[in-house]
């Protein structure tokens, strides 16, 4: 049984940020964690809002919070590694709002939680004041409890902005508490570059046909993510299992699965 504290985990995910690059990937389920964890050695992972969603038949932006919480504490209980948590807009129209999320991720296990400023309902970015606003509010409960709050940036994912603009809000939040800063869908050097400069640790999420890890590394980039592909890597091969099932009546692709070495990271829980 690990004798890993809550807040021990909190202190490494910290150490993480305070120089050089790791590589944080993204889990969709319990027994993605463990293998991404255990047998393949991460020293900590990110939780995926598309990915959980995907788990669930669901759509991203489509899982309430009561679900989101227990997908996180099951997470961390099977574990030993540092968990940061996508959790969206953090809910600020479920009880309690912001705060109270932050709280219950908290209670979960998390290490790290994150807050984009894209308004679900409304369909766009939030204005700036309102954004800064939410951010403030996240970073006092995060920090109560010892975790980073990741302040996202959507304007690249839903072009709504400029770079100008980004930078912009990044720095705002930064101000307003947050301790990591992340707009995914910078790819350039320019960009990257750019928001790095701000001053705080950054994440950048590593897309097909993006920069290196080892670019992302000389720019400066503290962590690198990669958002909910592993989970569409592993849809993707299951479509094409159960096609070769369907059409050619064999499975051949029974050579790609898991290692028994693997798998018996699961029976060591």
């Amino acid at each position: 049984m690990s004798t890993v504290t809550t807040e021990d985990l909190r202190r490494r995910y910290a150490d993480l940020h305070r120089g050089g690059t790791f590589l944080i990937p993204n889990p969709y389920d319990v027994g993605s964690a463990v293998l991404l964890a255990g047998p393949l050695g991460f020293p900590a992972l990110a939780t995926t809002s598309s990915g959980l969603a995907a788990t669930l038949g669901l759509d991203d932006q489509q899982v309430t919070r009561e679900v989101l919480v227990e997908h996180v504490t099951a997470v961390c209980a099977a574990v030993d590694v540092p968990v940061q948590v996508d959790a969206e807009d953090l809910f600020p129209r479920d009880p309690g709002g912001v705060e109270h999320s932050v709280e219950l991720l908290a209670q979960a296990g998390a290490a790290g939680v994150s807050l984009e400023d894209y308004d679900q309902s409304a369909g766009r970015v939030l204005p700036l004041d309102d954004a800064t606003t939410r951010v403030r509010a996240a970073a006092t409960v995060a920090h109560e409890h010892g975790m980073l709050l990741t302040v996202r940036c959507e304007n690249f994912l839903y072009d709504a902005g400029d770079l100008h603009d980004t930078v912009t809000r990044l720095t705002a939040y930064r101000d307003a508490g947050g301790d990591v800063l992340y707009a995914p869908g910078i790819t350039s050097e320019e960009q990257v570059r750019a928001v790095v400069g701000i001053g705080a640790p950054v994440n950048v999420l590593q897309l097909p046909g993006g920069p290196h890890v080892s670019s992302l590394r000389g720019w400066g980039v503290r962590r690198v993510s990669l958002g909910g592909a592993l989970a569409w890597a592993a849809y993707g091969e299951m479509v094409r299992a159960a096609g070769e099932f369907a059409e050619q009546g064999t499975m051949s692709y029974a050579d790609r699965a898991v290692s028994r070495e693997h798998r018996d990271a699961f029976g060591r829980r």
